[in-house]
């Protein structure tokens, strides 16, 4: 498989006010070309430091990080990267079309119906009305949308993006979600970095846990289903069930232990219950909580 992102034992020191402070500790991962790769970690953790290396935007460190197969410190590496900060700062004066045509221009992508391209991905991203307003008149869920779109109208191999999901409202969310799943499901590789770790769960293939300029783990879903001794439980139904917290909607609750799975689903099916859903309670945050402390 083609290896789309690789850190080498990469460090990356910072002098302010006379004192050294390192940002980055050995860092040694690696993405392959297709899959998700979530990296998460407090404020403070590295986060930002490692996206601008593998940008160029920061290139004195020590170690190697090259994207697919070639030095990060050459520009042709970027020839097919796209990135999207976290607060975009977009020319205010320009249209969201015009924005996206910039974008194929700069990438020396021509195409004979750029108009309709850059329209289409509008469209995906709901804001196709607003195409010809000015960037300065528009919110910032908005403004953030057209970063994203900008970033996809030139179709990258590799997306880079830092807290993608921020300013957006849950509609905004979702749809952003299902557009970097299907962009994934055709082949594209994500680095993501975001806050909010319940859209990192629905998206990443592997989860990168950084904290104090150290990677701690790197870990797939399935890895942390394995660390994980105790499974939540929702049904539907109009008969409590021993146990059970209710919730709206007639739904019921139960987080039990792995060995007691199947009498609760037996106890549920006597009951007249459907279940609604079966989930290892270990959420990426706990998992990152215990990262964090040593556990």
């Amino acid at each position: 498989m083609t290896v789309a992102l690789e850190f080498k034992s990469v460090s990356k020191t910072f002098s302010r006010r006379g004192l050294s402070v390192q940002a980055l500790k050995n860092v040694s991962l690696d993405v392959t070309e297709g899959e998700v790769f979530g990296f998460i970690g407090p404020n403070g953790a590295g986060k930002s430091t490692t996206i601008k290396i593998m940008l160029d935007v920061i290139n004195e460190y020590e170690g190697e990080v090259s994207l697919f197969g070639i030095s990060a410190r050459e520009a042709v590496a970027r020839k097919t990267v796209a990135y999207v900060p976290e607060s975009p700062a977009l020319y205010e004066q320009f249209t969201p079309l015009e924005i996206l045509k910039a974008g194929l221009s700069m990438y020396g992508i021509r195409r004979t119906d750029a108009e309709s391209w850059c329209i289409g991905w509008l469209e995906r991203f709901s804001i196709a009305h607003a195409a010809k307003r000015r960037i300065r008149d528009l919110s910032k869920g908005t403004v953030q949308r057209v970063a994203l779109a900008h970033a996809m109208a030139v179709e990258p191999r590799l997306l880079i993006l830092d807290e993608p999901l921020s300013g957006l409202d849950p509609i905004g969310r979702r749809e952003v979600v299902d557009i970097l799943a299907n962009y994934r499901h055709q082949g594209g590789t994500i680095f993501l970095t975001s806050h909010v770790l319940h859209d990192v769960e629905r998206l990443a293939d592997r989860f990168g846990l950084i904290h104090k300029g150290e990677l701690r783990a790197v870990r797939a879903p399935s890895e942390l289903v394995g660390e994980d001794e105790r499974v939540l439980v929702r049904s539907q139904g109009a008969t409590p069930v021993a146990g059970m917290s209710p919730e709206p909607g007639g739904r019921w609750m139960l987080e039990v232990a792995r060995p007691e799975l199947w009498y609760l689903l037996r106890t549920l099916e006597a009951a007249g219950h459907v279940i609604v859903e079966i989930k290892p309670s270990l959420s990426l945050e706990t998992a990152f909580m215990h990262v964090v402390k040593g556990d």
